[in-house]
């Protein structure tokens, strides 16, 4: 369950009550928080629960989570709601973790007045972490978003650019190739299949940028290295897009199979956070070397059956060895496939007793 209720009166229960009858919630009454103690409770649901409801006044609230606050991008939703129900507040991880959505959720079942106090929603502008959060994004640093957030809030004129184009240019952000249309060295588009893509000309985005005063630049992007020559922020939201396709003998070295597979990734100039899945075969689910990678890197581990390899294996070059070995000719690039992957990074490539592949 994702959501818990805590009440410190009588008609905060009521109010729960309400709440509960319209989304699913774990609801500590007043009894209940008598009983076992507030700060207990606290400490339980912060860990616990991903959206915290407090009926009680905000100063209980604040005082009750505030030895288990850790970080914007780990702290659960926290909302707060006075007893009489008139006004709901957000206060706690309002974009990230969703405080700010959860507060218009339960001020509209409660017929209440949200109060969203984030200086971005108040002027109508989306922040880089409400960005990330929408499209299942991965924040490169959560300083330099605060910082650009701020230059939003100033007023100050902001890039968005989505590389494969599948995100529209939100509110309060200037739009690359509309503020640039006529000048051919700064961008040229190419169309791949439905996906609009952006080929950047780095001399005349660097040009570009300096001349119309551009203080900063929000850049979706799977890319280890994107503008990094910049002198001004470049924040990253990274798509997590990338499929490992990967096989090995038993027992492989868990360290160089890392080492081997980052190298790759390296030459690619892909993010490591950028990596969605690590994807093998059945007869491989155990396989530490395997599992590690998919950790190190918190990607799913995805594993395909015997059948499933064979239905796609045809595509591939295989060996007569693998197929003697495990009842397949090939795994790794049937696995990307398998796992969603439309086009290769990399086709296969074996070394050393492991084959991998690599795509999008």
């Amino acid at each position: 369950m994702e959501n818990v209720i805590v009440s410190v009166t009588k008609a905060g229960d009521s109010i729960a009550k309400i709440i509960s009858s319209s989304m699913e919630c774990y609801v500590y009454t007043r009894e209940m928080v008598v009983k076992e103690g507030i700060n207990n409770i606290a400490r339980r649901i912060m860990r616990e629960f991903q959206n915290i409801i407090f009926i009680s006044s905000t100063g209980i609230a604040v005082r009750s989570i505030a030895p288990y606050i850790e970080s914007k991008d780990k702290d659960p939703a926290v909302i707060v709601i006075a007893s009489s129900s008139k006004y709901v507040i957000s206060l706690l991880s309002g974009h990230i973790g969703g405080a700010n959505d959860l507060t218009i959720k339960v001020a509209d079942i409660l017929k209440a007045q949200p109060i969203i106090t984030t200086a971005t929603d108040n002027l109508g502008i989306v922040a880089p972490d409400t960005i990330a959060k929408k499209y299942n994004l991965v924040i490169e640093d959560l300083k330099k978003a605060k910082d650009v957030s701020a230059k939003l809030v100033q007023g100050e004129k902001v890039i968005f650019l989505d590389e494969e184009g599948l995100i529209q240019t939100p509110s309060g952000y200037f739009n690359l190739e509309e503020m640039s249309y006529s000048d051919n060295e700064i961008i040229n588009k190419f169309n791949n299949g439905d996906n609009l893509f952006f080929e950047l000309s780095k001399i005349g985005i660097y040009e570009f940028l300096r001349k119309n005063n551009i203080s900063a630049v929000v850049a979706v992007t799977n890319k280890n290295k994107f503008l990094d020559l910049m002198d001004i922020p470049v924040l990253k939201l990274i798509r997590k897009n990338i499929v490992i396709g990967v096989g090995c003998r038993k027992n492989y070295d868990a360290e160089k199979m890392l080492n081997m597979i980052y190298d790759e990734l390296e030459n690619l100039n892909i993010d490591l956070r950028a990596i969605s899945s690590v994807a093998t075969v059945e007869v491989k689910r155990n396989e530490a070397a395997i599992i590690n990678l998919s950790e190190r890197l918190k990607a799913e581990l995805k594993i395909f059956s015997i059948e499933d390899i064979k239905k796609v294996q045809h595509k591939y070059k295989g060996s007569d060895f693998v197929e003697k070995t495990i009842g397949v000719t090939c795994v790794c690039e049937p696995c990307v496939e398998l796992a969603g992957g439309e086009a290769f990074l990399m086709n296969k490539l074996g070394r050393d007793g492991m084959t991998c592949a690599i795509g999008k």
